[in-house]
């Protein structure tokens, strides 16, 4: 569904990107020495990078799990990155063996291993879309190939729109995104802030900056907007680590302070 020879997709090593130095954070090996540099000089303004790259995965295991149990049997996960067992669909078919998962991001080396890696049930279907949040109709139309979006489908955005600023549209993505979603279906999302840390937040925002990576920290108001107009599940935005505890594992350190990060699952009227 990529249309594209994963074998034959061309990977920039020469800046950081952000799925390469999320997979570092969580011990990966798909990365190279320019992620690993700014991973490290984000480690030592926040040494909990790690732990809140880890809650946001567990996060996304939880509201998944919800999900499925609630009789959601489509995703769309957009900002996928490297695959990480257990990845999205293998969480949400656990639950439900039918569910049907169109994973999308735009790097290429994630198109390379989701190609080998990601493999559906035999009643399910998982399939991958190289393409870039910022181009929802081109996501739109690749992920009709294989959702029926006239049922309900779970829209996951994990990690993701704080690589967007509001000057580039990310409530509008949003919005056309759930546009062409029927009622019944969900947004699930977790975005990084400042509120705890706003000295260093700064310094961090410059720094990704100056290697070509643009950041938007977000306040709990601000992430709020997101989900307007919709139905937000309880306990509603909370910090991550603290949705619905009960629906999985606790991340090592994720009580030692405040993870600097909200998440929330929301319903489409």
């Amino acid at each position: 569904m990529s249309g594209q020879d994963p074998t034959a997709v061309e990977i920039d090593t020469s800046k950081p990107h952000p799925a390469r130095m999320y997979d570092w954070y969580l011990g990966g090996k798909d990365n190279y020495p320019v992620d690993e540099e700014m991973g490290r000089q984000m480690l030592a303004l926040e040494p909990r990078v790690p732990v809140m790259a880890r809650v946001n995965r567990a996060f996304m295991h939880r509201a998944t799990r919800w999900l499925a149990q609630q009789g959601v049997r489509q995703f769309l996960d957009i900002g996928t990155g490297i695959p990480t067992e257990p990845n999205l669909h293998q969480v949400a078919q656990e639950v439900a063996p039918d569910a049907r998962v169109v994973y999308c991001d735009n790097d290429p080396i994630v198109l390379a291993h989701a190609a080998a890696l990601l493999r559906s049930t035999p009643q399910g279907a998982t399939e991958y879309l190289q393409a870039d949040v910022r181009d929802p109709d081109a996501i739109i139309a690749g992920a009709r190939e294989v959702l029926d979006l006239k049922q309900p489908v779970a829209l996951s955005m994990i990690a993701l729109l704080h690589f967007i600023t509001d000057a580039d549209g990310a409530h509008e993505l949003v919005g056309r995104l759930l546009s062409e979603l029927p009622s019944g279906s969900y947004l699930m999302m977790t975005h990084a802030t400042s509120d705890f840390t706003p000295e260093d937040s700064v310094t961090a925002t410059d720094k990704l900056k100056g290697a070509g990576i643009t950041i938007a920290l977000r306040s709990r108001d601000e992430f709020s907007r997101f989900f307007d107009g919709l139905e937000l599940v309880d306990p509603g935005v909370e910090i991550v680590h603290k949705w619905h505890p009960e629906l999985g594992e606790p991340v090592p350190g994720q009580d030692d302070g405040v993870i600097p990060g909200y998440g929330a699952v929301a319903r489409k009227r």
